[in-house]
């Protein structure tokens, strides 16, 4: 559905449809309404579809016809942030001071954080969060822990990864639009913080750091793989 519809006969047609469907045994109905067919929402929610999900530019609708326990999947349930832990030869470990959000206004030194694209790898958006924020270069290698957060951010869950990288240039350029500062800081200095102990990602950071200099912490390193799914699309 992409051209423009009069409103009585899209009312009519998917009267119609829902009751050959109902006829026919079909279960779940999906209607996707592009931006330019908004005029046609009110009218599918008055028979009975309820919002799935909405992009930029379109409207994803749903019915379940039978009086069954609907089985309709959920859409996107999770968020995917990461960490980056970035160390350098001098027992230095890379962080950012933040412009804006809940750690501005108490001057905390922190590692540069993000949230993945729409298609990104972790190791792809770990490295690019790293450079856009510090301008330093970097070699993924390691998943060092994770953690899940229910009801995080518009009541979905959030799944943020603690990554670990090699830095492969070492001069520090922050990102003017989102940082105030970044630097080589030595580990010590930044375990030392008052938030180190408060916090569990700042305390987590400063052991698992401590662990992989001393070589006393493995995590789990990126193995490509191919599988006869990846040819079926979506």
């Amino acid at each position: 559905m992409e051209k423009p519809m009069d409103p009585n006969f899209f009312h009519k047609m998917l009267k119609d449809s829902l009751l050959r469907w109902k006829l026919q045994g079909k279960k779940g109905v999906w209607i996707k309404l592009p931006i330019q067919l908004a005029n046609l929402v009110e009218i599918a929610v008055e028979e009975g579809f309820w919002y799935h999900h909405a992009e930029p530019h379109y409207l994803m609708l749903v019915y379940w016809i039978p009086e069954t326990i609907n089985t309709i999947p959920a859409h996107a349930t999770h968020r995917v942030r990461i960490g980056a832990i970035v160390l350098n030869d001098k027992r230095e470990l890379l962080v950012v001071r933040e412009k804006y959000g809940r750690f501005r206004e108490r001057g905390i030194w922190k590692i540069p954080t993000g949230i993945l694209d729409q298609g990104e790898d972790i190791s792809v958006g770990a490295k690019r969060e790293v450079q856009e924020e510090t301008g330093i270069d970097t070699e993924f290698t390691d998943v060092l822990a994770f953690r899940q957060m229910h009801k995080y951010f518009f009541e979905k869950s959030d799944l943020f990864f603690l990554c670990m990288l090699r830095p492969l240039t070492f001069d520090v350029k922050n990102q003017d639009s989102e940082i105030t500062g970044a630097q080589w800081m030595p580990i010590e200095e930044y375990a030392a913080q008052p938030l180190a102990h408060e916090d569990w990602m700042f305390k987590d950071v400063s052991d698992l750091c401590l662990a992989k200099l001393d070589k006393n912490y493995n995590g789990l390193s990126p193995l490509p793989i191919t599988s006869f799914f990846n040819d079926l699309g979506p």
